[in-house]
């Protein structure tokens, strides 16, 4: 598992031992990357059950301002802490051990992208979509990776379903809120 692009382009990271951790390949993290590409300047980026934290060190690698990682694995928090020191990323990125929905429930925090890629078949991104909502920025981007077999909703209050890609056993659903004006520039 390496970096793929930007200032931390081609390091290696560690993947915490165990199969409780998926770590996203490659295919999918160049892809999410792509979609992305012009959003992570300058962004504030949330990894909820961040693993390795692969996910937000390439967000910081192609220009995020800051990260905040949470996981509730001891061994994957010190895996993650090792990767944001191997990539130079200690200063703009706060890890967290603790429960997603105990963190969306006191944080007060606004995030610019969020991404989440929760343990597959346990139901818990529809629990945690409408948690994280009130900590999204106003143009803020929600990518969600999951099982195939999982619908997730069109829209989630001003949150509305942009893009579903399916990579074999993955689906990146990609959320983007609604731009209220928008819809008045183009009457």
């Amino acid at each position: 598992m390496r970096v793929i692009t930007g200032s931390a382009r081609g390091r290696k990271l560690l993947t915490p031992e165990g199969l409780d951790t998926r770590p996203t390949t490659d295919k999918v993290k160049e892809a999410i990357g792509s979609a992305l590409q012009f959003d992570f300047c300058g962004a504030k980026v949330l990894d909820l059950f961040a693993g390795s934290g692969q996910m937000a060190v390439e967000a910081l690698s192609r220009g995020a301002r800051a990260a905040t990682l949470i996981d509730t694995n001891p061994k994957a928090i010190a895996c993650i802490r090792q990767n944001i020191d191997h990539c130079g990323f200690s200063e703009i990125a706060a890890v967290l051990r603790t429960d997603a929905v105990a963190f969306l429930q006191r944080c007060r925090e606004q995030f610019d992208i969020a991404l989440l890629d929760p343990p597959y078949e346990n139901g818990i991104l529809p629990k945690i979509l409408p948690l994280l909502i009130p900590h999204m920025a106003k143009n803020g981007i929600i990518v969600c990776e999951h099982e195939p077999e999982l619908q997730l909703p069109e829209r989630i209050e001003n949150f509305y379903l942009q893009k579903v890609k399916k990579y074999g056993k993955i689906t990146v659903s990609i959320y983007r809120a609604d731009h209220p004006e928008a819809a008045e520039d183009s009457e």
